[in-house]
């Protein structure tokens, strides 16, 4: 058989300089990728940056509203009412210069850039600038809204999309709140009606420029960083003929392991006819030993002679049904056993050796009566490998335990063999599923590869765990299955 090649399948050595050039043109399109999405991300922390600014500006602007109607409530209002007898005029000079006094005495330091006060019909009543007092301003939102009980902000300056851009210096930017100004002393602690509007106006341009510097100094961050995520990329490209290499070696030994796997195949096959030629004269040569047996019991008892052909022709029919059971493809006949009865045979079969050995068996079933779709017949072959070599792993004795119990998210079923014999080198963990590798002096090295054939053919799974001195543990995982899964 020709071994498999590799035009056959997905991805074949003609595409390899398309993959490099491929790789050219992602790492510099990632790159403008990757640095328009952190421009627009620190367009969009700036954003945010700038709300959270003005959410402080504006608590800011309240404070300083709840102290001003506090300050001119009790310096000016209730002072000026009663030495005037109820009668408030802010146009008196006197009135208006003491109202000044009491307003640029608590927005001192608080850098407001204006402020103005409106009478309870909303016309202009005081301003730190030079608005023409008296107007009418009852129809202006903010005025209006503030008369009725309620605050109003309202953000000058540049536009909002103008606000994303990074600006360095210049752009005026000011928030404006307007706040009703009530009576203070109710009853009951309660705040008073709505005598007045205070419009206090405060300069934020220097909170928006200090954002927008650290917007500045993320865009240059990021630039910087996928510049550096740039150069890794083709520097990467670089190494590209290498990993071309490196991927054409391994190519080469994926065919070797192909190779591999079909001159064991044809092994298996040779190995098959070979066990069926000398399974024939084997029979004739183990039943003429028999009749000799018979014969020389009667002449000469203590002659051992055809006894121990006997038992190497039996020990030789033994290996050839291991090299027929490697051989053969194993078809499972699946029907519903019990995984403790299939154990708790092949630990009655064995027995005589246990009990030679002074072995110590526990078995932990924890299949509460469930019954697993299997081969019973080739499940206690392979069971009885498993506990073959964990007995002979213990010659001085020890303990076996066996435990059953079902397998994840309480599927299918898992069997644990675990022993406290000597244990396997890492090593040779590495070979144990391979054919003819053993470490027993008579082992035939098919054991644990037969074990492992009869598993997958159950569309199971089987790992070992040893340490050195200390034990061996087997685990075998099978699913559940159903009478059309294995054919």
């Amino acid at each position: 058989m020709a071994p498999k090649r590799w035009t056959n399948l997905w991805w074949g050595p003609g595409r390899d300089l398309e993959t490099f050039r491929l790789a050219k043109f992602f790492s510099l399109t990632s790159f403008g990728v990757i640095l328009v999405f952190a421009v627009a991300l620190a367009l969009l922390l700036a954003l945010r940056a700038q709300k959270m600014a003005l959410t402080k500006s504006e608590e800011y602007l309240k404070l300083l509203a709840a102290n001003l109607n506090h300050q001119v409530f009790q310096q000016f209002l209730i002072p000026t009412a009663f030495e005037q007898q109820g009668r408030i005029t802010i146009a008196d000079p006197e009135q208006y210069k003491r109202l000044d006094m009491v307003v640029k005495n608590t927005i001192h330091g608080f850098h407001v850039e204006q402020l103005a006060i409106y009478d309870q019909v909303g016309v202009l009543a005081y301003s730190t600038t030079d608005q023409p007092l008296g107007t009418d301003c009852f129809e202006v939102p903010g005025v209006k809204q503030a008369l009725f009980g309620e605050q109003y902000f309202e953000r000058l300056g540049q536009s909002f999309l103008w606000g994303l851009l990074p600006r360095w210096g210049g752009g005026s930017q000011r928030l404006r709140g307007y706040f009703p100004f009530r009576l203070e002393g109710g009853p009951r602690g309660e705040t008073g009606p709505v005598v007045g509007v205070f419009e206090i106006t405060q300069d934020i341009s220097g909170d928006i420029i200090a954002i927008s510097k650290f917007q500045g100094i993320i865009i240059l961050i990021s630039t910087l960083m996928m510049g550096l995520l740039f150069l890794v990329l083709r520097q990467i490209v670089k190494q590209a003929e290498v990993i071309l290499e490196r991927r054409q070696r391994e190519q080469r030994a994926l065919e070797a392991q192909l190779n591999q796997a079909e001159r064991l195949a044809a092994l298996g096959e040779m190995t098959a006819g070979v066990a069926h030629e000398i399974r024939n004269p084997l029979g004739i040569i183990s039943s003429t030993a028999e009749l000799l047996k018979e014969r020389l019991s009667r002449y000469e008892p203590d002659n051992r002679l055809a006894q121990i052909i006997v038992e190497e022709a039996n020990r030789l029919n033994d290996k050839v049904t291991e090299f027929l059971d490697f051989a053969r493809p194993r078809v499972p006949n699946l029907q519903a056993c019990s995984l403790d009865r299939v154990l708790d045979r092949s630990l009655e079969f064995l027995r005589p050796e246990i009990e030679r050995l002074h072995i110590k068996v526990e078995r932990d079933y924890r299949t509460d009566g469930k019954l697993q779709l299997a081969d019973p017949d080739l499940l206690h072959q392979a069971f009885l490998n498993l506990l073959l070599n964990a007995i002979q792993a213990m010659p001085e004795g020890g303990s076996l335990k066996v435990a059953v119990s079902s397998g994840p998210n309480s599927q299918g079923s898992e069997i644990r063999v675990q022993d406290t014999g000597e244990g396997i080198s890492p090593e040779a963990l590495k070979k144990v599923f391979n054919p003819f590798f053993t470490t027993k002096e008579k082992g035939s090295g098919l054991g644990l590869p037969i074990v492992k054939s009869i598993v997958e053919s159950h569309q199971g799974s089987i790992r070992i765990d040893s340490t050195p001195g200390q034990g061996t543990v087997v685990t075998i995982q099978l699913p559940e299955l159903s009478k059309t899964a294995v054919g």
